[in-house]
C-alpha cells in the first residue's frame, strides 16, 4: 500500500523524466500559440496533455512510446486546428467562439449578459479594474474569448476599429477610410 517495490519506483522515475522531457521538446516545437494564454479550447488541450502524462507515469501498461505518440497526436491536432483558425473563420468560431460586447457606450446589454452568464456588477468590477469611475467613460467591455474582459475607454478622436469583429454591437459599423 506505502511501497510496492523498488522496480516500480525506478519505472516512475525513468519513464517521468523521459515523458516530461519529450513533453517539453514537443511544445516547444509546436510554437508559443500552444503556451498561450487559453481560451476553451487550448484548456481542453492543456488537460488532455497533463491526463496523458499522468497515465504514462502510473500506468504500467502503458509504454513510454504510447505516450509520446499521444503527446504528438494531442499537439498535432492542435497545431492543424489552431493552423486551420488562422485561415478559416468557421474553425475559428467553433475553435474559440468569439468576443462578446456586454456593455456598449456606458450601457448594459441584458441579452448579451444573459447568453454570457455574466453579472452587471461582474462588469462593473471590470471597469473599476481598468480605473475607470464611472460607465459613462466607457465605450465597450467585451468578453473576450479566454474569459477575460475588456474595457474600451470613451475617447476623443477614436474611431472604435478595436472593436470590429465582436459580437453584439448595436449600431456599429466598420470605419470607413478618409
Amino acid at each position: 500500500m506505502f511501497f510496492g517495490g523498488w522496480d516500480g519506483l525506478l519505472r516512475t522515475l525513468v519513464v517521468g523524466v523521459l515523458a516530461y522531457v519529450a513533453l517539453i521538446v514537443f511544445l516547444r516545437l509546436s510554437g508559443k500559440r500552444t503556451l498561450s494564454k487559453m481560451n476553451a479550447f487550448d484548456l481542453v488541450v492543456t488537460v488532455a496533455l497533463g491526463s496523458t502524462l499522468a497515465t504514462v507515469l502510473l500506468a504500467k501498461d502503458v509504454a513510454l512510446a504510447e505516450g509520446v505518440a499521444a503527446f504528438a497526436l494531442l499537439i498535432g491536432l492542435q497545431f492543424a486546428v489552431t493552423w486551420s483558425s488562422v485561415r478559416l473563420r468557421w474553425v475559428r468560431r467553433l475553435a474559440t467562439g468569439e468576443a462578446l460586447m456586454l456593455l456598449y457606450r456606458g450601457k448594459f446589454l441584458p441579452a448579451a449578459l444573459r447568453q454570457a452568464r455574466v453579472t452587471e456588477d461582474e462588469v462593473r468590477a471590470a471597469v473599476r479594474s481598468a480605473g475607470i469611475d464611472s460607465l459613462d467613460q466607457v465605450r465597450a467591455v467585451v468578453l473576450e474569448t479566454d474569459g477575460s474582459f475588456s474595457v474600451v475607454r470613451l475617447g476623443e478622436g477614436g474611431n472604435g476599429s478595436s472593436l470590429v469583429g465582436v459580437d453584439g454591437i448595436p449600431e456599429f459599423r466598420e470605419p470607413t477610410e478618409r
